[in-house]
This record gives C-alpha cells, sequence and structure tokens, in this order.
C-alpha cells in the first residue's frame, strides 16, 4: 500500500514537470523568466532533470540510453 502511494506521488511529480515543460500558458506562468541572464533557464533544467528521474523510477532510463548512443557514435 505504502509503495502504491509513493507510485502515485512519483507519477503527479511527473506530471507535472511534463505539464510544466510543454509550457500551456505560452510563458505566462513561470517560475524564474527566461530573460533574466545566466539563472533564467534554471526553472527548465529543473523540471526535465525531475521528468527523467520519473522515468528512471518506473523503469524508462533515457539518461543511460543516450549514454549508450554516445558511446556507440564515439566507437565509429
Amino acid at each position: 500500500m505504502k509503495n502504491r502511494f509513493k507510485d502515485f506521488l512519483v507519477a503527479v511529480a511527473g506530471v507535472i514537470a511534463l505539464i510544466y515543460l510543454l509550457n500551456p500558458g505560452a510563458g505566462l506562468f513561470e517560475l524564474i523568466p527566461d530573460n533574466l541572464p545566466f539563472i533564467g533557464n534554471l526553472d527548465e533544467a529543473a523540471a526535465a532533470a525531475l521528468l527523467l528521474t520519473v522515468l528512471r523510477h518506473f523503469g524508462f532510463d533515457l539518461v543511460a540510453f543516450l549514454g549508450r548512443l554516445t558511446s556507440r557514435q564515439k566507437k565509429t
């Protein structure tokens, strides 16, 4: 029961991160405005990292997949 609740919370966090990255408000809702130098894209980076972590939690390890692709490219 406790594991199902944890999975539910992780899934909710992933959906929130995905919605934030899709930007349905056309830039009207942002935690950090993008026009601030150096730190303007930190909120999108955090949402992307959260989404990758959620996907890894459910068995979709895109970070390892991308690592395998780059290692193949280095061999050729």
